[in-house]
């Protein structure tokens, strides 16, 4: 029994539980493997997010037909937003939700804003995160001046680094693959606008982990190969899972990468991306098209694709993902996963190098 809101919580947890399975069949273009029928890497991410997440969710279960990605995506989530550390969660949702504003992805916003609504209502400290959540907060201040020039420092101490840029470049890769793959919204479209508030409160109180102490770290790293960490992520070096999390999934997202896309198409995006400076690029599509102009026209689809990912996920439609389908080898749901993977973390890495230059003299490179 919650002895705040007078609910008991299990029956709480499996009443949401329920209704976020029923969401993965909302998944777009590619096939969630359910709970039932998961096996090996799969079960695995499937038990630690229902016990150190309290739920399944469906932008992690979306990776599931590429299980070392999905594996990559989960370790960065857990190790991040909810292994306790300096940076209290309540902060650490402001970070994700701030930047889910900033890309516009009203189905993380919705989750985590309700979330960062909850914790700091609960905490007693009003307008969220210690007074650093809002638009005119430091956590704001620092997410939208990601977007180029001179970026406002991060919030905390040098050591706390890991955590805030951590869950940022995070919530930069989830958001896009949520603006491909999932619905503007995490509950259906029929539920009743009076009653939506209410459910995301349920929903978000059953997102704790089973341990009140919250999840020890590293558990999420056992799941991945060891890796080098990569230079244009060393700002994660402080925190040994961070750090471990943030090498492990990179090294399995760029062999995806690799799969997915030839060199001159990799090369191509990361160049775009590198030089990009986080903006809404506009209604207009016309730039992707200009952008691919020059590759042979059976590598066009998933470059335009990979671009669409990392700068304007929400332009992707179902015509985009027909053309990679029918120029790709293999046209699997696998290789959509590593094509959307690898651009939306490469989109996300970039954003990282920008939040992180003011608060570390190591020179990192353009691209990862």
């Amino acid at each position: 029994m919650n002895h705040r809101t007078g609910l008991d919580l299990l029956p709480v947890r499996r009443l949401v539980r329920t209704a976020l399975r029923g969401a993965l069949d909302r998944t777009r273009y590619v096939a969630v493997v359910r709970p039932e029928h998961a096996e090996g890497t799969v079960a695995a991410v499937y038990a630690q997010a229902e016990r150190d997440f309290g739920v399944l969710a469906p932008p992690i279960a979306l990776h599931a037909a590429a299980p070392d990605i999905l594996a990559a995506a989960w370790a960065l989530l857990r190790e991040t937003l909810l292994v306790p550390a300096g940076v209290d969660r309540a902060a650490k949702e402001a970070v994700a939700n701030a930047v889910s504003e900033a890309n516009a992805c009203p189905y993380c916003v919705e989750v985590h804003g309700a979330m960062v609504r909850g914790l700091t209502s609960r905490e007693g400290r009003p307008g969220g995160a210690g007074g650093a959540a809002g638009p005119d907060g430091r956590i704001g201040r620092w997410v939208r001046g990601s977007g180029g020039g001179h970026p406002a420092g991060p919030p905390g101490t040098p050591e706390e680094l890991p955590e805030y840029a951590g869950v940022a470049v995070t919530f930069h890769y989830l958001n896009r693959m949520v603006s491909v793959f999932l619905d503007d919204s995490p509950l259906p479209a029929a539920t009743p606008a009076a009653a939506r508030g209410t459910v995301m409160r349920l929903v978000t109180g059953a997102m704790r982990p089973r341990d009140p102490a919250g999840p020890p770290p590293g558990a999420a790293l056992e799941l991945l190969p060891a890796a080098p960490l990569p230079a244009d992520l060393a700002w994660a070096a402080g925190n040994p899972s961070i750090g471990g999390a943030f090498a492990r999934a990179a090294a399995v997202i760029e062999a995806g990468g690799a799969r997915a896309l030839p060199p001159d198409t990799r090369e191509l995006v990361r160049a775009r991306l590198a030089v990009a400076d986080s903006t809404d690029p506009g209604p207009s599509r016309a730039w992707a098209e200009a952008a691919v102009r020059t590759l042979p026209a059976a590598d066009r689809p998933a470059a335009r694709l990979a671009l669409l990912t990392g700068l304007a996920a929400y332009q992707v439609v179902p015509d985009d993902i027909t053309a990679f389908r029918a120029a790709a080898d293999p046209a699997d749901d696998r290789a959509l996963i590593e094509l959307t993977a690898w651009a939306a973390l490469t989109a996300a890495r970039h954003a990282g190098r920008r939040l992180t230059c003011s608060a570390t003299d190591e020179k990192t490179p353009r691209s990862p």
